[in-house]
């Protein structure tokens, strides 16, 4: 690897390839980097330098001659402008809320940066259950709401309705509708749904048309001419998972104008890039978003559903072909499906490299992938209270097996060992593990919800991460394991990795994630979920039985390995360990009542103020001998009978 050092000019001509030119580079001061210190500027500036460059390209369906829709950088800046001022006309400013309950479209990016230039964005997973998008509305006291009009097939306009319903703070309903992307001859048949989709019952609601407010909005100016400062806060995103009540993550200007400035530092060429990952996820928004537009890249947005939409995998190599792709993002399970799907004659010769966030990339996912694709798949780092970005593998450096690359110039990261209150007290040595942590212009300040906010610090602007690695001589950073994904069988720590890495070794095995099941007497143990290749049949007593000899530590062998038909994942993608976990917890309390003659309807979930929740309603009688059978396990017990009556 090479540490020659580079002469520093402008970030379009600094290239960092090693540690030395990561100190060559921070000679300078940061802020001659970020030349723009809010995202409306960003754009603009970005507009300016190539008014008539392809900044969107947009495809509904993901077959892969379906008709794609093209926005320069002149119109998509405009498009931002007329959203700003539209949500300016409903009472929109500084410290107040656009919440965005919306799949990828174009519609959607000028909702998200249009919302940052009059107050704040706030944008929502729509597959949420009400439940979470209304107490996430509630928390943010968004003041007006983007959506879909309604649509076959999709229930985000009745999650809308409902929410509306129930979230006072909601005074305006922004509707997108898809008339623009779909044939005329079937734009009827939408309006008519639309005409009969229930409406929400709440007086003073306004419902505003998107497009059409948009049109009546000036292009060319803020009507409200803000002054938009770096500290001010421009975004609220939720924090990924399944269970429990999100946390709500505040960004400012400054967070996401110099992570969009940073990653061309270490990603210099021009990209064109596939998007298949969600809008309301900050790797969509902002790594695949405002750092391409910032860097002048053109950006495709791959379906309204990303990757989970039909046939956007099936047909993703024909994509690339198609549309000249020279690089993308996924998370480790898009890149598991890739491994396993040829080419069929496609020329994916434009594209020169993909990247891997989100999660742990297995080596042999990335080893299968890199023999199909024949390009580097480089890992990178970062976490939604971090603007998404910490390390990357810096471009033309030879992928570092086990490493997520370098850290941003101008971050500071580093490993530490910390005391029993989580609290930092040195760091780590080159090699050695502790938790990782965060100093930089991309740190966030906080949490919304202020109960949030107890331990994330390490020490005074540390950010605690609750992920484990360590820095190797050069300085690329190596993830160990997430704190609270560590297996702790009987007191000994076991890494899930471990055991996920040798089990895809096994010729049947698609995916695996591995995740800690309750034992009253050894605390944990060691599970496996699997989902098997296509074709594949095998049993699940056999794959226990390969195990025993693939897996390299005695006691982190499975003690059970369940097959799934479809990993259970997130809404970006990610394995939702957490559910996981909950899976596994319920299927130990099952099979223990069942063995104690106990009958009743048990639940297990995560609650974001009491941790795990076990609930179990009984017959009367078994009230007793439930408890006690549940009371070695360190969860919240809650046993009723069934009538209602609690012990």
């Amino acid at each position: 690897m090479s540490n020659n050092n580079i002469h520093i000019n402008t970030p379009a001509t600094s290239v960092i390839r090693s540690r030395t030119d990561l100190f060559t580079l921070e000679k300078t001061v940061w802020r001659d980097h970020v030349s723009a210190h809010n995202t409306y500027e960003v754009l603009r500036r970005a507009a300016s330098r190539q008014p008539q460059n392809t900044a969107l390209r947009f495809v509904l369906q993901g077959d892969p001659d379906a008709p794609a829709f093209t926005l320069t950088y002149q119109s998509f800046f405009a498009r931002v402008t007329q959203a700003a001022n539209a949500f300016h006309r409903v009472g929109i400013g500084a410290g107040k809320a656009v919440a965005l309950l919306m799949p990828n479209l174009p519609e959607t990016h000028a909702a998200l940066w249009g919302a940052q230039a009059a107050g704040i964005a706030n944008p929502i997973n729509p597959m949420l259950e009400i439940d979470h998008i209304a107490a996430i509305i509630d928390e943010t006291r968004a003041e007006a709401l983007v959506t879909m009009a309604a649509l076959p097939d999709s229930d985000i306009w009745q999650k809308a309705v409902a929410v509306a319903e129930r979230c006072p703070s909601i005074r305006t309903i922004f509707m997108v509708d898809i008339d623009p992307y779909v044939e005329p001859a079937h734009r009827g048949a939408l309006q008519v749904l639309r005409v009969a989709a229930p409406s929400p019952r709440r007086d003073g609601l306004l419902l505003i048309p998107f497009n059409a407010a948009l049109a009546q909005e000036p292009a060319d100016h803020l009507v409200s001419g803000r002054d938009i400062q770096p500290g001010d806060v421009c975004a609220y995103f939720h924090t990924g998972g399944t269970t429990g009540l999100p946390k709500v993550a505040r960004h400012t200007h400054l967070n996401e104008c110099f992570v969009a400035a940073m990653l061309p530092l270490l990603q210099p060429d021009h990209h064109i890039v596939l998007c298949g990952l969600p809008l309301f996820h900050v790797n969509g928004a902002i790594v695949t978003g405002l750092a391409a537009f910032s860097a002048g890249w053109e950006v495709v947005l791959l379906t309204p559903q990303g990757y989970r939409g039909r046939g956007v995998l099936p047909n993703f190599w024909r994509h690339v072909q198609r549309f000249g792709a020279t690089s993308f993002s996924g998370v480790p399970t898009v890149f598991a499906t890739l491994a396993n799907l040829p080419l069929n004659d496609a020329d994916i010769s434009t594209l020169r490299v993909a990247f891997c966030g989100a999660a742990p990339l297995p080596p042999e996912v990335a080893r299968r992938f890199e023999e199909v694709a024949g390009i580097p798949l480089c890992e990178g780092y970062g976490l939604t209270e971090a603007a998404c970005i910490s390390t990357v593998h810096p471009a033309s450096v030879p992928r570092r097996a086990g490493s997520v690359g370098l850290r941003l110039p101008f971050q500071a990261l580093q490993p530490w060992k910390v005391n029993g209150e989580g609290k930092a007290i040195e760091p780590c040595i080159n090699g050695e593990v502790g938790v990782i942590g965060l100093n930089g212009p991309n740190v966030f300040p906080g949490y919304l919800r202020e109960r949030d906010n107890e331990g994330i610090w390490l020490a005074p602007g540390w950010l605690n991460t609750g992920d484990l690695g360590y820095l190797d001589s050069d300085g690329f950073l190596h993830l160990t394991g997430r704190a609270k994904d560590l297996i702790i069988r009987g007191g000994h720590n076991i890494d899930p990795a471990m055991i996920e890495d040798a089990l895809l070794h096994h010729p049947a095995i698609a995916m695996v994630a591995a995740v800690a099941q309750p034992d009253p007497h050894a605390g944990e143990l060691p599970v496996a979920y699997v989902t098997l290749k296509p074709g594949a049949v095998i049993g699940e007593d056999d794959l226990l039985a390969a195990a025993r000899e693939l897996v390299p530590e005695r006691a982190a062998t499975p003690v059970r390995i369940e097959i799934l038909q479809q990993m259970v994942l997130t809404a970006v993608g990610k394995i939702a360990k957490a559910e996981l976990r909950l899976r596994a917890a319920r299927h130990v309390l099952a099979k223990l009542l069942a063995e104690q003659g106990i009958d009743g309807e048990l639940t297990v979930m995560a609650t974001s103020d009491r941790g795990t929740v076990v609930r179990l309603r009984c017959a009367a009688g078994d009230i007793g001998r439930a408890s006690v059978a549940l009371a070695p396990f360190p969860y919240v017990i809650d046993v009723q009978a069934q009538d209602g009556e609690q012990q």
